[in-house]
């Protein structure tokens, strides 16, 4: 994977996350793909239940803020720094990603960490 691989597929998860849409959702990821909301959860496996668990906490277009950067690729994983600002209630995180990649550009495995910003 490269770093521009990558860069398509968070572009496509900022869609999918202001659109909420199964399509949207479902295309970036295998039919066998895991989506770990936070290291040591169970995931969510498969396209299906991602698309279920997505929707069942989704956010709305508008209520947030998100930036990002691209920490870097090694193989077909990559590594991604973000932000997230939420108006209402006001609350900001902090983000690390994992992605691993296939060569199609669906993500096989996604890992999130995330923190609350205090005060």
């Amino acid at each position: 994977m490269e770093i521009k691989d990558l860069q398509l597929w968070v572009e496509g998860y900022i869609l999918a996350w202001n659109t909420n849409n199964p399509e949207d959702i479902g295309r970036l990821f295998t039919l066998k793909g895991r989506y770990y909301t936070a290291p040591y959860r169970v995931p969510w496996e498969g396209r299906q239940q991602i698309i279920s668990g997505w929707l069942g906490r989704k956010d709305l277009p508008g209520e947030f803020e998100f930036r990002h950067e691209i920490l870097g690729v090694s193989g077909n994983e990559g590594f991604i720094r973000g932000w997230t600002k939420y108006h209402d209630p006001p609350r900001e995180y902090s983000n690390l990603w994992v992605v691993r990649l296939n060569n199609k550009g669906e993500c096989e495995e996604f890992i999130e960490w995330w923190m609350e910003h205090e005060g």
